[in-house]
């Protein structure tokens, strides 16, 4: 494990950006959360402002509001220049076929940052607590992870000192992620299937911050699963407030027009999943679904029910139900 909290490990990070960046402009993924705001950070001081161009790619409607907030007075406050990309279509695109968050963060969240890059250095957030952290490089094809060998917890140590503060966005209180994500079926409606993860997920973190309860929750999303024509709403909380506040924050969510049922998930859970037939056989793509999507983001224990689909246009899986 990486001595982190050693001023000598950051400045050795921050060596390596000056080692790998040219003299051209440089390139930040930046999503507005806690790992790409230490990167930005280390690159500001690294290679100064005047180098950097901070790159957000905005996915509209299923980008937290928070997010937009925080991406541009982060941008403002360091003095770096931002550039906003627009893709949500892209993103909807990708999720008709079911959940893909790698294959949006390839095609979507790096790769119009890449097509506006050209051929400048791209620095990115990624971690040991990504699948790319766990089976990349730090550095490919052009994109440089500087986190690329620390775990969350040692992030969260860099981050604290170099005295950065980051608000909370979105299911957790160091990740921020997008809404589209907490959506476990094919978005085949943008208006109804899109329309349920937003408003949920929207609504719950607004009674989380009007009770001030933002510095106790650890885990606050809405996920969306059920069959295409009913919209099922799990809602993890974690640690749970008290069984008044979960009773009407369950009553408000069952008022959205798009959420058919909704259920606090207050004990273990089993999940029933339907994959396509690539993800069904493959069972390491199985554990990372399970152990790596959406275990984390659960405030319980869950277990799944694995079931092969007979959808062909399902691309990837979809949770139908639960026990």
């Amino acid at each position: 494990m990486n001595t982190i909290s050693d001023s000598d490990q950051i400045q050795e990070i921050k060596n390596k950006i000056k080692q790998i960046a040219s003299d051209d402009i440089v390139i930040v993924a930046f999503s507005g959360g806690l790992d790409s705001t230490v990167v930005l950070n280390l690159a500001k001081q690294a290679l100064g402002n005047r180098k950097l161009i901070a790159v957000h790619v905005d996915f509209g409607h299923y980008t937290y509001n928070a997010t937009k907030k925080n991406v541009k007075m982060i941008s403002r406050m360091l003095n770096i220049k931002l550039h906003v990309i627009s893709g949500q279509t892209e993103q909807m695109n990708i999720m008709r076929g079911g959940p893909d968050c790698n294959l949006c963060t390839r095609k979507v969240k790096l790769g119009l940052i890449r097509l506006f890059a050209g051929s400048k250095l791209i620095l990115t957030g990624s971690n040991q607590s990504d699948s790319w952290g766990q089976y990349g490089l730090d550095y490919s094809e052009g994109f440089y992870a500087p986190l690329f060998n620390y775990s969350k917890s040692e992030i969260i140590k860099i981050a604290a000192d170099l005295k950065i503060e980051i608000k909370r966005i979105g299911e957790n209180s160091i990740r921020e992620g997008c809404k589209l994500k907490h959506l476990l079926k094919p978005l085949v409606n943008p208006m109804y299937h899109g329309e349920a993860v937003h408003c949920a997920n929207e609504l719950l973190l607004r009674e989380i911050h009007r009770s001030g309860l933002d510095e106790k929750i650890k885990i606050a999303n809405v996920k969306i699963i059920g069959p295409l024509n009913k919209n099922i709403a799990l809602v993890n909380i974690f640690p749970q407030p008290d069984r008044y506040w979960l009773k009407d924050v369950e009553e408000k969510i069952i008022k959205l027009k798009s959420i058919e049922e909704c259920k606090i998930i207050d004990r273990p859970i089993e999940l029933i999943v339907k994959a396509n037939k690539g993800q069904y056989n493959n069972l390491r793509s199985r554990y990372w679904i399970e152990e790596g999507k959406l275990q984390p983001e659960f405030a319980f224990p869950i277990a799944i029910q694995w079931l092969l689909t007979t959808n062909h246009r399902l691309k990837t899986f979809q949770v139908v139900g639960y026990n």
